[in-house]
């Protein structure tokens, strides 16, 4: 029989805020285990929370972004659960009321386009980490992440591949980052996903039953777990089995997830209204205050380059796709630099720099200034296309100007006429056979002889250069 794939993600990511949702500890990854921590966020009796309103702000500029409605009357509830890493044996989240509903993100996939519905972005914190020690097998709990603000973006189960997904996310993860609500930082858990998959013969309308999986801490990983679920599901189905509703534990290293728990519903949370918060009430006004700070989006920034940088839509999709990477773009054409010059940069040599290093765009360590300068030494013929290369790998290991690299390497490339002159000159005395092959038709001796002249001049040579002297040469010889 054969089957589609429906996914639904359930998408959390933390609020780029300075302090936590309910009180005034840090929010910053990092640090000793347990020292931003507080009787509020580790919840010792007797202590009261109070909403960090840039949270409510946040999640209202990231609803909007994705064309929610925004709840004018929310309110905040309990979701209880044990765990260890939940001190209070409660989350604070929402539940009937989230602040953002009904909203959809359009995604491009294979030149098609699809719209993907989002049926909820609500708020809450985050709990701890439990820190395993297999050696002395025991685990620990480190509380530094309790409390830090969170958005769920949860969407309709209207993926059909892991393919789709993965663009969905990229999509998400791209509106984060324009919007500046998440540093989308997926190495420090800033931005995770849980996956729902489930299997229905072709042409039924019913979903079918579908698990869960967690520790999903890549878009790879994201993929590779869909992959992985499609294929589990449909082997039980095939064999005559059934499918059961649980939650699963994707183990990334080993390709394979496990059975964590069979899957709840929200009435095990036993959901109430949190009584120690207000209600949540936004003004028109509040939420067209929020609408004016959206800055262009990737889609507009997209059509802009196609339209006013005649780039290809190729490259408007790829510089667009990084909020980071396309900053980056408009600053060094801002500076003078050809667009698709620096397109052909940040697309070419330096994203592959990036992958290899494992780096993402905001980590180019030298100024659009200082690419604008190496752009500028190759248009001028001070240095060739692969001196230009040379210089690139030492600017992301000594960030300093092109001009001081290139001339403390000693690649400034030579235009000197009279020197390049000789050089053809010696060339040709060494090489009769290449002359009489190119005066027999043979192009393929011309590209000999400038290799010859490359090799004596150390690659130094200006390339235009010696093959207009080069052709002058053999054409009177």
């Amino acid at each position: 029989m054969k089957y589609e794939t429906v996914i639904g993600l359930e998408v959390h990511a933390e609020l780029k805020t300075n302090t936590k949702i309910y009180c005034g500890c840090k929010n910053e990854f990092g640090g000793d285990p347990n020292t931003h921590t507080c009787p509020i966020c580790t919840g010792m009796p007797g202590t009261l929370p109070v909403l960090n309103k840039k949270v409510v702000d946040f999640a209202i500029k990231a609803g909007l972004a994705m064309n929610c409605s925004i709840t004018k009357y929310g309110k905040q509830d309990r979701k209880n659960y044990f765990y260890p890493d939940l001190p209070k044996a409660y989350q604070i989240s929402q539940f009937d009321l989230p602040l953002c509903q009904n909203g959809y993100v359009d995604i491009v996939v294979d030149g098609e386009t699809r719209r993907i519905g989002i049926t909820r972005i609500h708020i809450e914190e985050d709990a701890g980490k439990l820190v395993h020690d297999d050696y002395r097998n025991t685990s620990m709990a480190d509380y530094n992440r309790c409390g830090v603000p969170l958005i769920e973006i949860v969407s309709e189960p209207d993926l059909r591949s892991p393919e789709e997904a993965r663009v969905f996310l990229e999509t998400l993860k791209s509106i984060l980052e324009y919007t500046e609500v998440s540093d989308c930082k997926m190495q420090e858990g800033s931005l995770r996903c849980d996956v729902n998959v489930s299997l229905r013969p072709e042409g039924q309308k019913e979903f079918g039953t579908r698990c869960e999986m967690k520790n999903i801490n890549s878009f790879r990983a994201a993929v590779r777990s869909m992959e992985y679920e499609q294929k589990r599901q449909e082997e039980v189905l095939n064999s005559g089995g059934v499918i059961n509703q649980e939650t699963r534990r994707w183990d990334d290293l080993k390709g394979i997830s496990t059975v964590m728990r069979t899957k709840e519903d929200a009435q095990d949370y036993r959901y109430f209204p949190e009584p120690d918060l207000l209600p949540i009430i936004v003004s028109d006004e509040w939420i067209e205050e929020i609408r004016s700070t959206i800055p262009e989006m990737p889609e507009q920034r997209k059509k802009r380059y196609i339209e006013e940088y005649a780039l290809p839509e190729y490259d408007a999709f790829l510089l667009t796709s990084s909020k980071k990477t396309a900053d980056y773009f408009d600053e060094t054409v801002a500076l003078g630099a050809a667009p698709k010059t620096v397109s052909n940069w940040l697309m070419g040599d330096i994203a592959k720099l990036l992958n290899d290093k494992e780096l993402e765009a905001g980590d180019i360590p030298f100024t659009p200034s200082q690419l604008k300068a190496l752009i500028d030494l190759i248009e001028k013929g001070a240095i060739s296309n692969s001196a230009a290369k040379k210089v690139l790998n030492e600017m992301f290991e000594n960030p300093e100007n092109p001009e001081k690299i290139v001339e403390r390497l000693g690649l400034s490339q030579v235009s000197d006429t009279g020197e390049l002159q000789k050089m053809v000159q010696e060339v040709m005395a060494q090489n009769p056979q290449s002359i009489v092959d190119y005066k027999a038709g043979k192009d393929r001796a011309l590209g000999f002889l400038m290799g010859q002249v490359m090799k004596l001049s150390k690659g130094k040579a200006n390339p235009q250069v010696i093959s207009k002297m080069l052709k002058d040469a053999l054409d009177q010889a």
